[in-house]
């Protein structure tokens, strides 16, 4: 008898706190990453895994900013250097991408949650950890006109640092990022 009350009272418990949480606004976080020297914020329910920087085979005819491809965890992914997509001007040199030749250890590759289906790969400087949407407040942005539908709203974090916003959904479903011949 003792058991069943217990497990009644678990019971209870879990279905308040799945109320609770139901009744909050949900949260977003992000990971932060740092590409061409620019602060970017990835959504976490739209990135995939974190890969090494590993072997990028070039696909002849391809735009510069598509790197080639690269065996993660047995699938063949697009690596897209997104600051050559966007024109950004490099800070730091490109991580080298050749076998057998010595990387940046800084620079991963972010893949696109699965459930985007679209087996791409993000090159990206450094990883910079998780952000939380209360630790960051939205920046004035300069000039909207030329931004990408794909960037959304400007954030600045304590420091006065300034991240972007990347809707990885919206750059998969963008034209342009989808046509990789040159």
């Amino acid at each position: 008898m003792a058991n069943k009350d217990a497990l009644r009272e678990l019971q209870q418990r879990l279905a308040e706190r799945l109320q609770t949480v139901r009744e909050q606004a949900p949260t977003r976080n992000w990971l932060a990453v740092e590409m061409a020297g620019h602060g970017f914020l990835l959504p976490l329910d739209q990135a995939g895994e974190i890969f090494p920087l590993s072997a990028v085979h070039a696909v002849p005819h391809s735009q510069s900013w598509f790197m080639g491809v690269a065996n993660l965890r047995g699938q063949l992914h697009g690596v897209i250097d997104l600051a050559g997509f966007l024109g950004l001007p490099r800070r730091t040199p490109r991580p080298v991408l050749d076998p057998g030749r010595e990387t940046r250890e800084a620079a991963r590759l972010v893949a696109f949650n699965g459930k985007l289906q679209v087996n791409a790969a993000l090159l990206v400087d450094r990883l910079l950890g998780l952000r939380q949407a209360g630790a960051l407040q939205p920046a004035p942005a300069a000039d909207d006109a030329g931004k990408p539908h794909f960037i959304g709203q400007q954030m600045a974090d304590a420091q006065g640092r300034i991240w972007y916003e990347l809707d990885l959904a919206a750059l998969a479903a963008d034209e342009a990022f989808a046509r990789i011949d040159a």
